[in-house]
């Protein structure tokens, strides 16, 4: 804004200065292509809405890891002190205000430009497309689009309940400033973001040519996702969960997971893989926002992934700024007793490995290729043991570091100072977290044996994840398969499969959701704040904050519209309830 300002500033000096300047001289600008130009490409247009997908930055980073873990039980913010970054009321809820963080504000913005990008591209490939690319790969490309605005707009609603709905129409007529975020309710929000994926889902290939685009079976992956939210409730407590269970809607799911299960992608052979960019287009990659090293495209910096640029662990890493840390209350969820989960008494006491020093205490395999710990090889790799120094403000966020979003340290870094970049893909759909969402609505619609099945086959390749990657912890690792005991009853059944989402998705920026979708997260995070900011790591106390923190239900299930937004057209807005 401030370059814009200052060039029409001076050319409004500029003119003030002739006296005989009687009109505007009309210039084409330098440096940019026209929109006229831009629209008439279409199959470029579509491309420029890809590009969106992972145009994004720590303060607005479209994986959402401060909002869907930060907000709940697996993750802390991180960094030098609850100040460094204006996160700090997402982790705590108290303090959550619609100008705290504003770092929301910048989130609401970015995503409404990549859906600008999409409404565009839609409008380009009605007018020029058949013309230019022919009718069948220009319904592919709306097909492509439409998924690329779906996947945006269930984000918004994701974070905001209620958001405006700017379509195609919308920007064809300039009415974007008109449009209210109660045009639509919640559900009929739902329901266009549903009507998009189906309209992706009836046109696009099982598989593409091109390696990054959406196909049928993202499409349907997505749907299932779509309806599983839905079929719980609307996310506010008094409206959701096992009591609201919408039993067509899980109907659905199953399916939209079928397609899934009976596609080309399935589980990859080792959990610790998943995790490693060599294996990141792997038949495990359903859907999966696209980057790259600078290695890989000849470029300065690669198409990085700035948006988990704090992430990486303090002094392993060039810039790693050690946000997104792991709790000792996730930590203490991969206990096993005889191989099960510890359902009941997993919190107790708090417990950490040592490596090699193995005690009676024994943990899921997953828990060492999720949390970095003292002691342990860093991302598998001995030279980068990790010690109590790479932690940057032990007595605020404890010793343990996060896995999953980084790369191995000896294949080099990328760094422009003080940022660090990494070549990771985001994941937005994995097939396991496809298949758990399928055993999920097994389990809502009484298939229990079935859903015992999936999970069980989860838990076989986490079995199977030791001797490749986590070796030096095989003597501490200890997972069984469930019995049909387990599964004897729904109530049952569904902790399970609870339990086993936290430990397969940890850190993957989608805990807060889950507990949001089953009505939990009241009771889940007051519980997990009173017991954690007791937390203590070979004699360092830390996490004492969550003194103060408490989540207040109906109200923080859903996150305040940023206060500038409401205030950019005053009264086109309305704020969530609570907020007020």
């Amino acid at each position: 804004m401030k370059a814009i300002y200052k060039t029409i500033c001076a050319g409004l000096i500029v003119c003030g200065t002739l006296t005989s300047c009687n009109d505007f001289i009309d210039v084409e600008p330098q440096g940019v292509i026209s929109e006229d130009l831009a629209m008439s490409q279409p199959n470029e247009m579509v491309t420029s809405a890809y590009a969106k997908l992972g145009d994004d930055w720590y303060t607005y980073p479209f994986n959402l890891w401060p909002y869907g873990d930060v907000s709940s039980d697996d993750a802390m913010k991180g960094g030098s002190g609850t100040t460094d970054t204006n996160y700090h009321p997402v982790e705590v809820w108290s303090t959550l205000t619609a100008s705290t963080p504003d770092h929301m504000d910048e989130q609401w913005y970015h995503f409404y430009c990549s859906i600008s990008r999409c409404n565009r591209a839609l409008v380009s490939l009605a007018e020029y497309g058949n013309a230019k690319l022919g009718e069948e790969k220009t319904k592919i490309r709306e097909g492509e689009v439409r998924f690329l605005r779906a996947h945006f707009y269930f984000k918004l609603v994701q974070m905001w309940y209620q958001v405006p709905w700017i379509d195609e129409e919308v920007y064809k007529n300039h009415t974007e400033e008109q449009t209210p975020n109660t045009q639509f309710t919640h559900e009929e929000l739902m329901d266009k973001i549903v009507a998009d994926f189906k309209f992706a889902y009836d046109v696009l290939p099982v598989q593409q040519s091109e390696g990054g685009r959406a196909n049928k079976i993202a499409a349907a992956a997505y749907l299932a996702k779509c309806y599983l939210t839905m079929a719980w409730g609307d996310g506010y407590e008094a409206s959701t969960g096992a009591g609201h269970i919408n039993s067509q809607y899980m109907q659905e799911v199953i399916k939209y997971t079928n397609d899934v299960k009976n596609s080309p992608y399935g589980y990859l052979e080792d959990f610790g893989d998943i995790f490693l960019p060599e294996y990141k287009n792997s038949k495990e990659s359903v859907f999966a926002v696209q980057h790259s090293d600078y290695q890989d495209d000849n470029t300065l910096y690669g198409r990085a992934n700035w948006s988990n640029m704090l992430n990486g662990c303090w002094q392993i890493w060039s810039c790693g700024w050690d946000f997104h840390k792991p709790t000792q209350n996730l930590v203490n969820a991969f206990k096993t007793r005889d191989g099960l989960p510890m359902f009941d008494d997993y919190n107790d006491e708090i417990a950490y490995p040592i490596n090699g020093v193995p005690t009676a205490q024994k943990w899921d395999p997953r828990l060492f290729h999720t949390v970095g710990m003292p002691t342990f090889p860093y991302k598998y790799e001995a030279e980068y043991t990790m010690t109590k120094d790479n932690s940057r403000t032990p007595n605020t966020y404890g010793y343990y570091t996060s896995l999953k979003e980084v790369p191995q340290r000896s294949k080099g870094e990328t760094f422009d100072n003080p940022w660090q970049a990494f070549a990771m893909n985001d994941y937005v759909l994995r097939y396991t977290d496809v298949m758990l969402m399928r055993a999920e609505a097994l389990i809502e619609t009484g298939q229990l044996e079935e859903a015992r099945t999936i999970i069980n086959d989860i838990r076989q390749r986490a079995k199977n994840s030791i001797a490749k990657h986590i070796q030096y912890a095989a003597n501490q690792c200890d997972i069984a398969l469930y019995p049909a005991s387990y599964f004897s009853n729904k109530e049952q059944a569904r902790k399970c499969l609870q339990w086993e989402r936290r430990l397969e998705l940890a850190m993957e920026n989608g805990r807060y959701f889950d507990l949001r979708r089953w009505g939990i997260a009241s009771q889940t995070l007051n519980k997990f704040f009173d017991k954690e900011k007791d937390a203590i790591y070979d004699g360092q106390t830390y996490a004492q904050y969550y003194k103060d923190a408490h989540y207040t239900p109906a109200k923080n299930e859903y996150f305040p519209l940023p206060y500038i937004q409401l205030y950019y057209v005053p009264g086109l807005y309305t704020q969530n309830k609570g907020y007020n």
